[in-house]
C-alpha cells in the first residue's frame, strides 16, 4: 500500500463511521415526534377559547331624528350604565308621556339634546345600585324620578338627588304621573300665582296631565272656581274631576264663555297654548290677577312640524312693558320646569308636598293609558290628537305574546268590519221590479 492509499482508506472509514452515525441519530428525532402525540388528548383543551361572558343589555327608545312618530325607535343597548359618585342605578317599571317629548319629536324643544338621544323626562322603578357617597338611598327603594332627558330605558344611572322615595300604596304608572304635571302645576298655582279661597282659576287643556293635576290642586283651596277648556266628549270626566264650568273650545268661543259667568275676569290664568291665546289671556284677567304662560301647544299642529303654525305662534306671540303692566295692574309669569333641573332643592320641596297631598287622598293621579316601549308611536298619537284624559304612561317591560294575539284578534275584528262596510256601499240599490221578484 502506497503513503498516498492510506490517508483516502482513512478517510473512507471516517465517511462509513459518519454514515453509520447517522443512520444511528433519527432515534432521538423520533422522540422528539412521539412526544407531543402522547399529549395529543390534551392538544384539543388548548385551543378551546374561555367561554364568553354575557352581555348586560337593556331596551331603550331613541329620537333617531326629527320627524313622526316612527322616529322615536326600539333599541337594545349594550353594556351596563356606569354610576358616578352621588348616582344610583334605578330599574324601570314606567315611563312618562309629556307634550314636551311630542315638541321635542319635531326639534321644537331646546331642551333635548340633538338625535340620536334617549328622551323621557320622568319614570318611576326600584334601585339596583349605589354609587359612591349615596347614604339617603338604598338598594330596593321605589322610587320616582324626574330629570333632564334620558329616562325612556329598561335602566337608568342617575343622581340620588333626582329621585324620591314613592308611598307604599302608590303603584308605579301613579309614581311616573306625578313629577312633570304636578311640580308644574303647583309651582304654577301656589308660587307664582299664590292662589287662595274664592278666586276663580281658567285651565286650557283641562283633560291632559297638567290640567287635571291642576285641577285637583284647585279644589285643595277653599271655594275655588274652576274654568276648563275641552272638547265636549271630555266634559263629563273633567266634570267629575273638579271643573265648575267646562267649556267646548272647539264650538264656543272661550273668553265670551268666560265673561258670561264671571264679567270682571279671572283672578288665574294658565296659559299652555301660546300665541293669539296669550293675549286673549291677558285682557281676561281681573285686576290683580296673574297670567302664567308655560307652553306653545298652538305650534303642534300635526305629526311633523308645521313651520306654518310655528311662524303664526310666533309671530301672534304676547309682549308688553312695564309701564303697560303698571297701568294694567296684571302680571304675567313664565314657568319651564325644563329650565329649572339645577334647582333640586326647590323641586325636592314641591315633591315633599305633592307626596303629602297623595298620602292624605287629596291628589291622585289619572292614568289614561298604558302602551309598552313597542307602541310609543301608538301612545304619541293618542296625546297628539287629544284623545287622552290624563296621563298617557310607557311601560319598558316586552309586550306579552298573549297581548300580541289579542291586538292581533281585534286588528282582524277591524279589517272584518271595514270591509263589510266597504261591502255596503258597493252594494248596488235595489230597483221596485227586484223588490217585487224577491230579488
Amino acid at each position: 500500500m502506497s503513503g498516498e492509499e492510506a490517508p483516502a482508506q482513512q478517510q473512507k472509514s471516517e465517511e462509513q463511521k459518519q454514515e453509520t452515525k447517522a443512520t444511528e441519530e433519527p432515534k432521538p428525532e423520533t422522540k422528539e415526534e412521539t412526544a407531543p402525540a402522547a399529549d395529543a388528548s390534551a392538544a384539543p383543551e388548548a385551543t378551546e377559547k374561555p367561554p364568553e361572558e354575557e352581555v348586560f343589555t337593556y331596551r331603550a327608545l331613541v329620537l333617531s331624528g326629527y320627524g313622526g312618530y316612527d322616529k322615536v325607535k326600539l333599541q337594545v343597548k349594550k353594556g351596563m350604565p356606569t354610576l358616578k359618585n352621588g348616582e344610583v342605578l334605578v330599574r324601570v317599571k314606567a315611563c312618562g308621556l309629556n307634550f314636551s317629548d311630542l315638541l321635542g319629536r319635531q326639534g321644537l324643544y331646546d331642551r333635548l339634546p340633538s338625535p340620536p338621544v334617549t328622551p323621557g323626562m320622568e319614570c318611576s322603578g326600584v334601585i339596583e345600585a349605589l354609587g359612591e357617597e349615596v347614604t339617603d338611598r338604598k338598594v330596593g327603594d321605589k322610587v320616582l324620578v324626574l330629570n333632564r332627558c334620558g329616562l325612556w330605558q329598561e335602566v337608568v344611572s342617575v343622581p340620588a338627588s333626582h329621585t324620591f322615595i314613592m308611598p307604599e300604596e302608590m303603584s308605579f304608572e301613579e309614581a311616573a304621573a306625578i313629577p312633570v304635571n304636578y311640580i308644574t302645576a303647583y309651582m304654577m298655582l301656589f308660587d307664582f300665582g299664590n292662589l287662595r279661597p274664592n278666586q276663580s282659576v281658567l285651565v286650557h287643556m283641562a283633560a291632559g296631565g297638567v290640567g287635571i293635576a291642576a285641577t285637583q290642586l284647585c279644589k285643595t283651596v277653599q271655594d275655588v272656581t274652576v274654568f276648563g277648556t275641552a272638547s265636549a266628549s271630555k266634559h263629563e270626566a273633567i266634570n267629575q274631576g273638579g271643573v265648575t264650568h267646562t267649556i267646548d273650545y272647539r264650538t264656543q268661543d272661550y273668553v265670551s264663555e268666560v265673561r258670561k259667568i264671571s264679567p270682571k275676569g279671572l283672578d288665574i290664568i294658565l296659559d299652555p297654548l301660546g300665541g293669539s291665546d296669550t293675549h286673549k289671556a291677558f285682557n281676561l284677567l281681573k285686576p290683580m290677577g296673574k297670567l302664567i304662560t308655560y307652553g306653545t301647544a298652538n305650534m303642534l299642529t300635526g305629526q311633523k312640524k308645521n313651520l306654518l303654525a310655528v311662524a303664526k305662534t310666533w309671530y301672534n306671540q304676547f309682549s308688553t312693558n312695564a309701564g303697560s303692566l303698571i297701568h294694567a295692574n296684571k302680571s304675567v309669569c313664565g314657568f319651564h320646569l325644563g329650565y329649572l333641573d339645577g334647582e333640586y332643592e326647590l323641586i325636592s320641596q314641591v315633591v315633599a308636598k305633592l307626596l303629602e297631598l297623595y298620602s292624605q287622598g287629596k291628589i291622585k293621579p289619572r292614568v289614561d293609558s298604558t302602551y309598552h316601549f313597542e307602541q310609543v308611536g301608538d301612545a304619541m298619537r293618542r296625546m297628539q290628537e287629544r284623545n287622552n284624559i290624563g296621563k298617557v304612561i310607557l311601560l319598558p317591560e316586552p309586550k306579552k305574546e298573549e297581548e300580541k294575539k289579542e291586538e292581533k284578534k281585534e286588528e282582524e275584528k277591524k279589517e272584518e268590519k271595514t270591509d263589510e262596510k266597504k261591502e255596503e256601499k258597493n252594494e248596488e240599490p235595489k230597483t221596485e221590479e227586484d223588490k217585487k221578484e224577491g230579488n
